[in-house]
């Protein structure tokens, strides 16, 4: 059972979702998850089962996590049926609303309590413990609005151009858009990679990955995907395609991808 629910409208700026990911799994039975390379941050709490990471067996995990935004795959590991409550941030949240540079989060995935110290650890009991996922995203909101009041800022450029990648997929010109905002394109690097963790040229590339992503169903064509995805030919589709996800682009859309139910 995968299940979305929206932000109160005090945080639609900076919060994409909430969501909850449920699966029954025969007890012993593994099941892997892939998460993919994504331009966006999430606050993970594993309120049901655990899981770990097979490339990291000597990684410490914990029930609850800041997923930073991320350039490459990772695979997650779990014996028995789960549940997962999370919150679906934009990447400037985290100096917007836990005053941290985004740079110092990509591809991380931080414990809770590491980033937020004991309100951390007290938020992390608070949504383990709710009686259901209403509760789970009133709990969480009360949060982040509360931080919100705390760190008021206004919207920089970097924040106005994440916002024009994420309206156009990922497909338009990082120079053109460094001319929009007023300031040279070195100036818009260095301020873009603070706010979102990554230059604009790569987190272009992500967001255009995960638009391809969202095609998994649909009876289109690679060719068809790629094109409408703004990829100029296959091969730069399938050599991208594999970078952020682990897969050849058939392999994903034609079969049974690693921890796809979220999606069906």
């Amino acid at each position: 059972m995968y299940r979305t629910f929206p932000p109160p409208p005090a945080l639609v700026a900076h919060v994409r979702m909430f969501w909850v990911f449920e699966h029954e799994v025969a007890e012993g039975e593994p099941y892997i998850y892939r998460s993919m390379a994504d331009g966006c941050v999430e606050m993970v709490f594993h309120y049901k089962g655990m899981f770990t990471e097979p490339a990291r067996p000597n990684d410490i995990y914990h029930p609850a996590v800041v997923h930073a935004q991320s350039s490459h795959y990772r695979r997650f590991l779990t014996h028995g049926s789960f549940g997962i409550f999370g919150a679906y941030l934009y990447p400037t949240a985290l100096p917007r609303l836990f005053g941290l540079p985004a740079t110092d989060f990509s591809n991380q995935m931080p414990g809770l309590e590491a980033v937020l110290g004991t309100e951390g650890r007290l938020l992390e009991e608070r949504v383990m413990t709710a009686a259901d996922h209403f509760e789970r995203v009133k709990i969480l909101s009360a949060f982040l609005e509360a931080r919100l009041r705390k760190n008021e800022q206004h919207p920089t450029a970097a924040h106005l151009a994440l916002r024009h990648i994420l309206h156009q997929k990922g497909q338009l010109n990082v120079e053109q858009l460094a001319a929009e905002t007023c300031l040279s394109t070195r100036q818009f690097e260095r301020r873009f990679k603070e706010y979102c963790g990554f230059s604009p040229k790569l987190y272009t590339r992500i967001i255009r990955f995960q638009h391809a992503l969202a095609a998994y169903g649909e009876e289109r064509s690679l060719t068809d995907i790629g094109y409408a995805c703004g990829y100029y030919d296959q091969s730069h589709f399938i050599r991208e395609f594999r970078e952020f996800s682990g897969y050849h682009p058939r392999q994903y859309f034609a079969g049974r991808p690693e921890g796809i139910e979220y999606r069906e």
